[in-house]
């Protein structure tokens, strides 16, 4: 009796055995990974992003790129707008630091400040990326990469722009300047690279600069301002973005003058309202500052947590854009 108990006995857990084995066998269609997961999965991400803030139409492109491709992509976003303050920007990085996200993306208010929430991250392990924006740090092991436009080269479009429209032109050709948001990479980097250019053509003269922080609002007021003590002066207005050239454009009209014609208008980001002014003949070019590269943010961010070297500086492909080309391509316009 005993021996026919152990027997049966023997042959449950032989019968238990051999289930659990096929079990684990089982993967219902999918190879099993050294990780634990199945092949074709993807981690799912938590991903800190800041903002500068929504002064333009182009931030406001760049923000729903980024948003979207990082919700796209299956990952979990964490969004903070700085509102043009870098305080609320260092507050929105710690915050992030604090939740321990995975990665974290940020467009810098202004070039200098943040070494020391670099650092809070770099010691938390989390890599940071920079959107658009550069920092100026002696330290750059406390960012991974930098994706955007070459700031620089867009000042140089302009100018170079300028100086074949202008070529033919006896005597001076006065320029008034709106610039960026003080001490940000773009304001920085535009004006080097208008003035260089400009300073091999010495008929070329900037007779006014202000900053116009990035805004129609701003601009329109800076330009009133620049009218009122240089209006019949004035032949060429050179503005850091659109929102702040359409905005000098209803200045100019208020003043009795033609935008476009009277005094020519430089601006760039290369936004729909820009192509709408120069549809109009109201503004003569815009260099490209393209705000859709939200997918390529994201690639960087996944090959870097996969363990593949990345360079530290990635642009993006950008073009420029006149007048007479604005009607055709107004309705092609993403932004």
């Amino acid at each position: 009796m005993k021996k026919v108990l152990r027997a049966k006995m023997l042959l449950l857990v032989v019968t238990s055995v051999l289930l659990l084995l096929s079990a684990c066998g089982s993967s219902g269609g999918q190879t099993a990974t050294s990780d634990g997961g199945s092949a074709g999965d993807k981690e799912k991400l938590v991903i800190g992003f800041s903002q500068v803030g929504a002064e333009s139409e182009w931030r406001t492109a760049n923000t729903k790129s980024m948003q979207d491709a990082i919700k796209e992509a299956g990952h979990e976003l964490k969004f903070s707008d700085a509102q043009q303050k870098q305080e609320n920007q260092i507050k929105a990085i710690r915050s992030f630091i604090a939740q321990k996200v995975d990665a974290i993306v940020f467009s810098p208010v202004v070039e200098t400040g943040f070494e020391t929430v670099l650092k809070e991250a770099k010691d938390a392990g989390i890599p940071v990326f920079l959107a658009d924006r550069a920092v100026d740090i002696e330290d750059d092991s406390l960012w991974v990469t930098f994706l955007g436009s070459d700031f620089v080269e867009e000042g140089r479009k302009a100018a170079n722009w300028l100086v074949e429209e202008t070529k033919d032109a006896e005597g001076d050709v006065n320029i008034v300047e709106l610039q960026g948001t003080v001490g940000s990479a773009p304001a920085i980097d535009r004006k080097e690279g208008f003035e260089e250019v400009i300073a091999d053509h010495p008929n070329l003269k900037i007779i006014k600069s202000q900053t116009g922080d990035f805004t129609r609002a701003k601009g329109k007021e800076v330009m009133e301002a620049f009218l009122k003590s240089d209006g019949e002066n004035i032949d060429v207005l050179y503005a850091h973005n659109d929102d702040m050239a359409i905005g000098a454009i209803q200045a100019i009209e208020e003043y009795g003058l033609k935008p476009g014609e009277d005094i020519k208008i430089i601006g760039v980001d290369a936004v729909k309202g820009a192509f709408e002014a120069m549809a109009a003949g109201k503004m003569n070019v815009t260099v490209e500052c393209n705000p859709l590269f939200g997918p390529q943010m994201v690639d960087l961010i996944e090959a870097h947590l996969a363990g593949e070297e990345i360079e530290k500086r990635v642009a993006v492909e950008e073009s420029m854009y006149t007048m007479d080309q604005a009607e055709e391509l107004l309705p092609t316009r993403e932004y």
